[in-house]
């Protein structure tokens, strides 16, 4: 019967089914603890920025597969008594899963090797001299016949044609049944060692070995290119986020590129935007007209508002009217001016089409923000992905240990360069979802978008920081000839850049995750205090709780005040400190 074992996978996968089929996420919790650490450990790659619960996922390589799916049909040969031939075949059926193979076997044997094409008790072909083959009706002599289970003789080179057509049309060879119509009996791995050639035998094999990661619903392949590596994951976390060890992070949901704490269906609406031709259409909406007569559309950048179409329509017309070139002249206002046109647009003859066109204008540039912040931030993140991954080679180990000698540091001492920028690497890829989020946040919740951007606005002001300091304000470090006095000023102020910007995105991405619910409308502030909602105009921070344009938040990151006299900000880290304290609590530098 089934073993304790067993019982545990079929838990998990129900889970895992209820979870997986229902769109939970699991990433909409309130308490924000997603296990989403910026920074604070050693890393390889931008792959190990985010210290994930190990437990979530294994990583696993060609061998791992083999010896996994090995492991998988030796436990149902093993319980159900089975060739291992058999055991595959049922596993190949139930995609993989060792706990419904179980399940169906022991509810039901006999309608489940009717399903698969397994016989209870296998028929010998029958004993003559010669047997006849049913595909090329060819007499053969017995010992050149080959049958499967069922005792249906086929000759040899009938199999191989059978089974190469088959295995060239896909894995669909891995459900191969008798030749014969009317016989349902399951051909085996065995048989196709034993007929097929050596080029149909690798490619079966490469078809058992994928259908093992690509029918298993707890197994998928890294979407990277050229990757041959699988993931396992074990559901019930909070988050999706997966890491290869090629290096490429992504959703195990949605197979796209990692983008905490942007949901999946939103990542799918903006890289379908980006490559839909609806774009293209408000662009020659907003910046062309058709001609009157073709209805081509053209594009005026210059010149006057006389237009000739382009062969072989050569109509010419009127820009602004789009009437006739030729009903054009004096009477109309003049060669570069069209009466016409106001006194239609008057009369509202265009409003329409402008209308229309201006929307689309807008639509566009709306758009065009977005995208170009977005895909800006791709370019800063792989460059710094590049930079980040070339201080694990040769060379540059070599460029840190001459920084070492030069500053007469030890190299322990220097792995706050790397975390840095493994923490600019990581910010990049959060900062730059965080604009598909914005366009899609809608324009009618007012204090979500205020807050979002006031959240996203600190977040990005903090990296570039970061980036400045890691990118341009440590060569002179790198340059020097002797030991700088002013290095360790220089560490502790990269180390509390990184601190300060890591907590500023830990706070934008778990405001993202909880939906924006730390905003409150002014109305309902307005009715526990009227003297408060009459001063929501502004940037106030009072009882822990920020207030900005009519939004009422709890305070997250380091503080701005309007009030100068209270505080006063660190030279270093930016940081906003109370006007009694003598060091920065954040970076610890002395107040000057």
């Amino acid at each position: 019967m089934d073993s304790e074992d067993d019982m545990h996978d079929a838990n998990d996968l129900e889970s895992m089914d209820e979870d997986f089929y229902s769109g939970d996420t699991g990433m909409g919790s309130d308490n924000g603890d997603g296990a989403y650490d910026f920074g604070d450990n050693e890393s390889d790659g931008s792959e190990d920025i985010i210290s994930h619960r190990q437990q979530n996922y294994i990583i696993l390589s060609e061998v791992d597969i083999n010896r996994h799916q090995e492991d998988d049909i030796n436990r149902v040969s093993t319980v159900l008594s089975l060739p291992r031939v058999s055991a595959c075949i049922l596993l190949r059926h139930y995609n993989w899963s060792v706990s419904r193979v179980h399940d169906e076997w022991f509810a039901d044997e006999e309608i489940v090797r009717k399903a698969v094409g397994l016989l209870e008790k296998p028929i010998e072909m029958e004993i003559a001299q010669e047997l006849c083959c049913g595909i090329c009706f060819e007499n053969y002599p017995r010992d050149m016949m080959s049958s499967a289970a069922c005792g249906h003789p086929f000759c040899g080179a009938c199999w191989r044609g059978y089974i190469g057509t088959s295995i060239s049309d896909g894995p669909g060879s891995l459900s191969l049944r008798c030749p014969d119509p009317s016989c349902g009996a399951a051909v085996g791995q065995d048989m196709i060692n034993f007929l097929a050639s050596d080029e149909d035998k690798e490619k079966y094999s490469r078809y058992l070995l994928r259908s093992y990661i690509e029918d298993n619903r707890k197994t998928k392949w890294c979407p990277a290119p050229g990757c041959d590596f699988a993931v396992e994951f074990i559901m019930g976390s909070g988050s999706y986020d997966v890491s290869c060890n090629c290096s490429y992070g992504f959703c195990w949901n949605c197979t796209e590129e990692a983008h905490r704490p942007v949901d999946c269906s939103t990542v799918a609406k903006w890289i379908l935007k980006n490559s839909a031709e609806s774009e293209n259409m408000n662009w020659i909406l907003a910046n062309s007209k058709p001609c009157p007569k073709c209805k081509r559309p053209i594009e005026k950048n210059q010149g006057c508002m006389h237009i000739t179409c382009t062969p072989p329509c050569k109509f010419e017309f009127c820009w602004l009217c789009l009437g006739a070139w030729s009903e054009h002249g004096e009477r109309t206002g003049g060669f570069y001016a069209c009466n016409r046109y106001e006194s239609a647009k008057q009369e509202g003859a265009y409003d329409e089409s402008e209308r229309r066109r201006e929307m689309a204008k807008n639509s566009l540039e709306r758009y065009t923000h977005y995208y170009e912040r977005w895909a800006t931030n791709q370019s800063s993140r792989q460059k710094a992905l590049a930079d980040l991954q070339s201080m694990q080679t040769e060379k540059c180990c070599l460029q840190l240990e001459k920084l070492s000698d030069k500053q007469c540091q030890p190299e322990s001492q220097l792995k706050f360069v790397t975390e840095a920028w493994s923490q600019i690497v990581e910010c990049r890829r959060v900062l730059k979802w965080t604009y598909a989020y914005g366009y899609y946040l809608p324009e009618h919740e007012r204090a979500k978008r205020q807050f979002f951007e006031y959240l996203q606005g600190e977040a990005e002001s903090g990296l570039e920081r970061l980036h400045q300091c890691a990118e341009k304000e440590i060569q002179s470090y790198f340059e020097a000839d002797s030991p700088s006095k002013d290095f360790n000023d220089f560490r502790t102020k990269l180390a509390g850049l990184t601190s300060v910007t890591r907590n500023y995105f830990e706070n934008l991405v778990r405001a993202l995750e909880t939906g924006l619910k730390d905003v409150e409308s002014a109305d309902n502030q307005a009715t526990c205090s009227k003297s408060s909602s009459a001063k929501s105009i502004g940037v106030k921070i009072k009882g822990g709780k920020n207030k900005v344009a009519g939004i009422v938040y709890r305070s997250v990151g380091p503080s701005r005040s309007s009030d100068g006299g209270n505080v006063w900000s660190c030279e270093r880290c930016t940081y906003a400190n109370s006007k009694f304290a003598n060091t920065c609590q954040m970076c610890q530098l002395q107040r000057t």
